[in-house]
């Protein structure tokens, strides 16, 4: 069965959709069966497949109980890889679900018969704590926070924290936290190196760091405009690197921890 994995920070620029696209390319690389759901309404992850946004396949309409999700799944030039797009009409999709008093557990119910397709869902979460969070949170086996090495880089982290805890105690569904991934890091900078020493601080030994950092790269924002993920764009550049790196960390992650292929 898949391991659900919702890659959250409230934070906006702080490299989740970069993350949930590059991470699943290289585990698909790596021989790993990976869906990815867009449950940002900005479909930004949907773009960077190159895959038209429409709401004919989308998590908006699967949301409202209008398509199931192995309808509304649509292959990515990755065979290992596929996706559940987004749609801007997902932005109205809160006031639709708040109407549903189990509305947090709507997403979580329509993966039912899904999860042995799959070694692993990574979900792309919104920039918010709001009903869509909730629902990613609540479908979720645990938690990847990508936090950007800037400035402010913890700001908002104890609310984020504590939405976590919320969700856990009052709907009864854990969702630990798996790994820290710092992004947008150079390690030339007093910035960068100071601000990895501040998250390192901040979580302590509570919670793993992971080892790879994401850097700073031009190719990583240029490949969304192609339609492909950077591993695909340019196969050598230090983001499909540091990505390709991230993927092995992560597996080895799980297998450590008894995770492993599901």
């Amino acid at each position: 069965m898949a391991e659900v994995i919702s890659i959250l920070n409230q934070k906006g620029g702080c490299g989740k959709t970069t993350t949930a696209v590059n991470l699943s390319a290289a585990l698909a690389l790596l021989g790993k069966k990976v869906l990815v759901i867009d449950m940002d309404p900005q479909a930004n992850a949907t773009t960077a497949f190159g895959v038209e946004k429409n709401e004919e396949n989308s998590v908006y309409r699967v949301l409202t109980g209008e398509q199931t999700v192995g309808e509304a799944i649509v292959s990515t030039e990755i065979s290992q890889l596929d996706l559940l797009p987004s749609h801007i009409s997902l932005s109205g999709a809160e006031i639709e679900l708040s109407k549903d008093i189990g509305f947090p557990f709507i997403l979580k119910e329509s993966m039912d018969g899904l999860l042995d397709d799959y070694d692993y869902v990574l979900l792309d979460v919104p920039p918010s704590l709001g009903i869509l969070t909730i629902n990613a949170l609540v479908a979720a086996d645990s938690v990847i926070i990508p936090i950007q090495a800037e400035f402010y880089a913890l700001e908002g982290m104890a609310d984020l924290l504590d939405a976590m805890k919320l969700v856990e105690s009052r709907l009864n569904s854990p969702s630990p936290i798996k790994g820290i991934l710092i992004t947008l890091y150079d390690s030339r900078t007093r910035l960068g190196r100071d601000v990895y020493q501040n998250v390192k601080q901040y979580f302590g030994d509570t919670e793993y760091i992971f080892k790879t950092t994401i850097p700073r790269n031009v190719k990583l924002a240029e490949a969304p405009s192609h339609g492909k993920p950077c591993i695909i764009y340019d196969d050598e550049c230090i983001g499909t690197e540091a990505y390709n790196d991230l993927a092995k960390e992560f597996l080895s992650l799980n297998e450590s921890d008894g995770e492993g292929n599901k």
